[in-house]
């Protein structure tokens, strides 16, 4: 219940803010066809949607001594924003938490032919299942609350590429030309719903992961520099190790990882405008098939993105059918 007035509360705030710039909305923003496909043991029990992960197991197997079924499914757990203006909430009506420092404001600029781009990332932990009501004892929800993660702006190495060579010394490795030919298939394989999570230091068609800042070289456009920035802030806190997700097998608890796996993730483009018509690509498919005519001069280039995880869990056969009979929800 007070989730659901606190939701209610998010949509009519958003509406004050609608001249000043638009307010996300958890369930009109939101590609629910993305929650699918959902695999029971081992079964897709939407056989129509695809995904490029495969769940197999018919049974799972957890501490004390549980076995049940497993379940696999996506639902939207995080935003991330994408801004050159400092303090900027884009997905809260574009309110300003501090005035916006010149030397600390992001750019988009033309150096030798080749257009650069520095932007401000702001990452959001915003669980929109539990938000809903009704779906708080649905099977594998996170139960969490809308809580900011991290800001760019208070991250001293975000505009800094010196420091951040010194602390990720790895990325003279990952410029290396060879390095940045794997990211080629790399580009493909997202492209063509396959990601892997061998080719950690590529985001795909999206370019080199590294360096972990806001500097983005080579830019194509807004959105492929913006989805870049969304993949290296997941890999910047799974570096970070504060960052979980579920692996591939794994029905009973989420893990740390160093490195962002691409297999766990989907993301969504919100704002400015929304794409809600077509699957949530995974990080590093080429955005062309996704973000085409999703920019506008001005505010059109700062973008608010969903993060879709998966989401695993074993559940207990007996206590699905107890509760089904006592008129639960799943």
């Amino acid at each position: 219940m007070i989730r659901t007035v606190f939701l209610m509360f998010v949509i009519c705030l958003g509406q004050l803010f609608a001249a000043e710039g638009k307010f996300f909305n958890p369930i009109e923003d939101i590609c629910w066809d993305c929650l699918y496909p959902i695999h029971i043991a081992g079964g897709n029990v939407t056989p129509k949607s695809k995904d490029f992960i495969k769940h197999n197991k018919t049974l799972c197997h957890c501490q004390k001594g549980l076995v049940g079924l497993p379940v696999a499914y996506w639902q939207p757990t995080k935003l991330v924003e994408v801004t050159m203006t400092p303090y900027k909430l884009v997905a809260f009506g574009g309110m300003q938490l501090s005035k916006s420092k010149l030397k600390k404001r992001g750019y988009s600029q033309y150096n030798g032919g080749q257009l650069e781009s520095v932007y401000h990332v702001h990452y959001y932990e915003y669980p929109v299942l539990s938000l809903i009501g009704g779906a708080t004892d649905f099977v594998c929800t996170d139960d969490l609350s809308i809580s900011i993660g991290y800001m760019s702006e208070f991250d001293p190495f975000w505009l800094d590429e010196s420091w951040n060579n010194v602390i990720h010394p790895e990325v003279f490795l990952f410029s290396t030309p060879l390095a940045i030919a794997a990211c080629l298939p790399d580009c493909g394989l997202s492209t063509a719903n396959r990601p892997t999570d061998k080719l950690f230091w590529c985001s795909g068609c999206q370019g080199s992961l590294y360096p972990f800042n806001g500097f983005v070289g080579h830019v194509r456009g807004a959105v492929q520099a913006s989805s870049l920035l969304v993949h290296r802030v997941l890999a910047k806190l799974h570096h970070w190790r504060v960052a979980k997700t579920f692996e591939e097998g794994n029905y009973c608890e989420k893990t740390y990882s160093s490195n962002a796996r691409k297999t766990a993730y989907k993301i969504q483009l919100a704002q400015p405008i929304k794409q809600t018509a077509k699957k949530c690509p995974p990080l590093g498919a080429n955005e062309f098939l996704w973000g085409a005519s999703k920019t506008y001069p001005g505010r059109g280039e700062e973008f608010t993105y969903v993060i879709w995880t998966r989401a695993h869990c074993c559940i207990d056969p007996y206590k699905i059918t107890k509760k089904a009979g006592s008129g639960g929800v799943l």
